[in-house]
């Protein structure tokens, strides 16, 4: 029985390629594609498939957030993270959302069909390529008492808050989220206070260096 993926990056080129090679695979199937965590979600939602291979940051719904929201409904589902990112801030939020494995884009290829296959028998995966420098900060920040000012934020505010920092207008955000304009605002309003930022730039500097959005949008 083939394991049926569901590949999610903002970049065709980069689905393309892992869809070409997967395909490879005997034992590998690529269900469906997304640009963005929110159609991931829904396409996750419809198919159930075995495993997500999803970038972290990308439009509308980054993956850490998608993730959480796939493994909330379907907690089946493995997740594989895939992104260019290899820093404890990017991999511990995206560990700690539920997902199953952790590679770099850089790695080769068999490592993420050997990542694939592991983590389709329950099995973690971290890339050999980080896993030292990953267990050496996230030890040191524990010890440290390290908690990023993310965490005091909900879910649909850190939803507000990428939207708000990728420059979606409070209307458009009000109709994504299925709530009402003024919703919207007390959002961020509450996420201003909770973090103590004072503008629309100080929001998207602050989402940029938390990891929810890139310099690319």
């Amino acid at each position: 029985m083939s394991i049926n993926i569901i590949l999610v990056d903002d970049h065709k080129i980069i689905r393309d390629g892992l869809r070409s090679l997967l395909e490879k695979e005997t034992d590998m199937a690529v269900v469906a594609e997304a640009e963005n965590g929110r159609d991931a979600v829904k396409l996750s939602r419809k198919l159930n498939p075995d495993i997500v291979v999803m970038d972290i940051n990308m439009p509308d719904l980054n993956g850490v957030d998608a993730a959480t929201l796939i493994l909330e409904e379907s907690p089946d589902v493995k997740i594989i993270a895939l992104s260019i990112h290899s820093t404890r801030r990017y991999v511990a939020r995206m560990l700690k959302a539920g997902a199953s494995g952790y590679l770099v884009k850089h790695c080769a290829y068999e490592e993420l069909a050997d990542a694939i296959r592991s983590v389709a028998n329950n099995k973690p995966y971290l890339s050999s390529q980080i896993l030292d420098t990953v267990l050496s900060d996230y030890t040191s920040s524990v010890s440290s008492g390290e908690i990023s000012t993310l965490s005091t934020l909900t879910f649909r505010e850190r939803e507000v808050l990428q939207l708000v920092a990728e420059g979606v207008k409070s209307e458009k955000i009000a109709d994504r989220l299925f709530v009402s304009v003024k919703t919207v605002s007390s959002h961020r309003r509450a996420i201003m206070q909770k973090l103590n930022l004072r503008s629309v730039a100080d929001l998207t500097r602050y989402a940029i260096r938390e990891g929810l959005v890139s310099l690319d949008y």
